[in-house]
């Protein structure tokens, strides 16, 4: 066996755990109903350490391609569009998380609920980004 092959693997582990909490902790909490405030929070933790995944183990998998053969992985053009999706809707979830978690108490119901929408469409953006980026590179 490689052993990159293994580090890859696990790093894969993480990402796919990664993209759940950010696509399922943003659907429950879009869902739940508007005055529950606290369990909404909670929500927004797991979306935060979901995005938080997503962006080290990416980083990761760049980092074992360099590590092992000493350059990034060569993308397809449509790989890297997917990538620069990707990258956009992580550093912009993960920006507007970090605000839902400080703010949100001040916030009316409707812009929560605006924010919940808006991290469930960047979760789910990124995720069929993610598809392309992986068949096309």
């Amino acid at each position: 066996m490689q052993i990159e092959n293994l580090f890859y693997a696990l790093t894969q582990l993480i990402h796919n755990f990664g993209a759940l909490a950010v696509l399922g902790g943003a659907l429950a909490g879009l869902k739940l109903a508007p005055d529950r405030l606290a369990t909404r929070q909670k929500f927004a933790w797991l979306v935060f350490a979901g995005w938080l995944a997503q962006i080290s183990s990416g980083m990761l998998f760049g980092g074992i391609s360099f590590y092992y053969y000493g350059e990034m992985p060569d993308l397809h053009a449509i790989a890297r569009v997917a990538l620069i999706i990707k990258l956009f809707c992580a550093a912009t979830a993960f920006m507007l998380v970090l605000y839902y978690i400080q703010r949100a108490n001040s916030w009316s119901i409707k812009a929560r609920h605006r924010a919940w929408h808006s991290l469930t469409g960047l979760g789910a953006t990124a995720l069929t980004a993610a598809a392309f980026l992986r068949w096309f590179s």
